[in-house]
C-alpha cells in the first residue's frame, strides 16, 4: 500500500486542488488520511479505484458530473 501526496492525486486524476477538495466534501472522492500535522495524502489504491470507476461510467454511456 502506498500513500501519495496533493501533488501526484492532481498529476494522475487531472484535478484541481479545488475540484478534488469539492469532491471530497460531496463524498464522490476518497478521503485523505492524516500524515501528521498539516500534513495528509491518499491511499493510491483508493485514487486509481476512483479513475476505474470513472472509466466504466464513460464505457456505460453515463455522461460527465457522475
Amino acid at each position: 500500500m502506498r500513500i501519495i501526496k496533493l501533488a501526484e492525486v492532481i498529476r494522475v486524476t487531472g484535478l484541481s486542488r479545488s475540484s478534488i477538495y469539492r469532491k471530497i466534501n460531496e463524498k464522490s472522492f476518497p478521503s485523505p488520511v492524516s500524515l501528521g500535522h498539516k500534513s495528509v495524502g491518499w491511499v493510491e489504491d483508493e485514487v486509481q479505484q476512483w479513475i476505474l470507476e470513472r472509466i466504466a461510467l464513460r464505457d456505460e454511456g453515463k455522461g460527465f458530473n457522475e
